[in-house]
Order: C-alpha cells, then structure tokens, then sequence
C-alpha cells in the first residue's frame, strides 16, 4: 500500500449508501411535511365555538402536541440536514470514515445510521 492511499469505501458501497440516503430523504422530507400538517391543523381544528368545557379542557393536549410537533420538526429537519451532509460526504469520498479514529466505520452501522460520523468504537470513547 503506499502511503497515500485513504482508507475509504469503494464507489460501489458509496452508490449504495447514497441510494440508502436518498430513500431515507424522501422519507423523512415526507414525514416532515406530516408532523407540520398536523401543526398546522392543531390552530384550525373548528371546535373554537363547540362547548367552553370541552374547549378548556382540551387546551392543554393542544399546547403538548403543538409543542411536541415542533419538537419533531426540529429533529426531523436537523435528521434531513445531517443525511444532506452525509451525501455531501459521498460525494467527496470522505463517507463513512469514522471523524475520530480515521477508520471505515461498519457497514452494518451506516445502515442503520447512515449519517454517522462516528464509529462505535469512537461513540465508546466519548462516554
């Protein structure tokens, strides 16, 4: 091996990682639009002159849910932002290459977190 030669994924692996990207993408782009329907339709759901009772007491499922649809927004558009990074990383052949340890991360991890940047061994260290 010579001495310049980076450890990395074949091109192969790496079209297969970016089509793993691209499916989870859609996914959670769709998801995303979900989670922000349903936010939207919690300000307009048209019980506002239905019973007083019922209105007070609903008021406070209301506010979780408004505040735990955000709180999915925000990690379903940080999840999109990290797989967007990830493809990025394809693209300049740094994919999948562990940030601390400078080793392949496993196969069977970026499968199940293809926007990892650490390997198991690195997350290890961490703790």
């Amino acid at each position: 091996m010579e001495g310049d030669t980076t450890v990395r994924y074949s091109d192969t692996d790496l079209a297969e990682f970016k089509m793993l990207i691209l499916e989870k993408m859609e996914k959670a782009k769709h998801d995303l639009e979900l989670i922000k329907s349903a936010y939207m339709n919690d300000h307009n759901n048209g019980t506002e002159d239905t019973s007083p009772t019922f209105k007070a007491f609903d008021e406070g499922s209301a506010v979780m849910s408004k505040e735990s649809n955000s709180q999915l927004a925000i990690r379903q558009e940080k999840f999109i932002r990290d797989l967007k990074n990830a493809l990025i990383r394809i693209e300049n052949k740094s994919y999948g290459i562990c940030r601390v340890t400078g080793k392949l991360i496993n196969k069977k991890r970026l499968e199940l977190v293809p926007h990892a940047t650490l390997s198991i061994e690195a997350k290890n260290m961490q703790k």
